[in-house]
């Protein structure tokens, strides 16, 4: 079981879960162990996929978990948090009002879109983070300290990068995406650009994990910054009525229909 677990830095492991189907993910979860115990970072999306990832962590470590972080609320992320209770879970202060204003209509949204997964939905416990944060927390985990942090709406208004500073390796989550477009379902496009902007400046080296697809190196950031940058630019054109969203969306840097999303959001963002 380890091989699936890579050591992208000290005793701090990545985990790609690939998934098929109109919910096509590439999703990461995070490990980094500690003297008091592992931390896992994102929970999966339902009881049975959080329980594959406590049955693979038993050929790691047979501590028992000490905390889980959600990088932000999404249910691909958070729905199997009630499985690795009673370890704390932590997140943004956004994360918990949005599962109690949102969690049901989206267990029954995604249930519609794939069928297959409706019984494994159903089973889920919809359980919050319980230790929140407005910017910045800490979990000490005696050996070393993992840094938790709000960089600004984004992707949500409820993103958490998680850093690992012994290791040099950063938890991303869906701040930054690899080997797929970025998701504005959510997401605030101009403060994610500035997000992607004070990442790329606090992050000079060391492992960035994505909240989906492959490990980067920290100067990979400056390109999905730019990026965002762009379609921001293009988008704000838009606003100002002086190109076609056609037009924008032909010279993006993302599909289609995902640049016609971003100026969609950025139309919310900036009303």
């Amino acid at each position: 079981m380890t091989s699936r677990w890579i050591e992208v830095g000290d005793r701090v492991f990545m985990r790609r879960f690939r998934t098929w189907g109109p919910l096509d993910f590439d999703q990461n979860v995070g490990l980094v162990l500690g003297e008091r115990g592992p931390v896992v970072v994102d929970a999966r999306g339902s009881h049975r996929r959080a329980a594959r990832v406590l049955q693979e962590l038993r050929s790691i470590t047979r501590s028992p978990v000490f905390a889980v972080i959600n990088t932000h609320h999404h249910w691909d992320h958070t729905f199997g948090n009630a499985m690795f209770k009673p370890a704390p879970i932590w997140g943004h202060d956004n994360n918990a009002r949005h599962f109690l204003e949102r969690g049901e209509r989206r267990r029954r949204q995604v249930s519609e879109i794939e069928p297959r997964l409706a019984d494994e939905l159903a089973e889920v416990v919809l359980t919050p983070p319980d230790r929140t944060l407005a910017r910045h927390a800490s979990i000490d985990l005696g050996d070393r300290v993992v840094h938790l942090r709000h960089p600004g709406r984004g992707h949500t208004d409820n993103d958490v990068v998680v850093e690992v500073p012994d290791a040099s390796v950063v938890f991303a989550g869906d701040l930054v995406v690899e080997g797929s477009s970025p998701g504005f379902n959510d997401a605030y496009p101009a403060a994610w650009a500035r997000a992607l902007g004070r990442l790329e400046r606090d992050v000079t080296r060391g492992v960035i994990v994505p909240g989906h697809g492959g490990a980067l190196a920290a100067s990979d950031i400056g390109s999905r910054r730019a990026q965002m940058e762009e379609m921001v630019r293009l988008g704000r054109a838009v606003l100002r009525g002086e190109l076609g969203e056609a037009a924008a969306a032909k010279a993006s840097p993302f599909p289609r229909a995902t640049s016609l999303q971003a100026i969609a959001r950025l139309r919310a963002e900036l009303a």
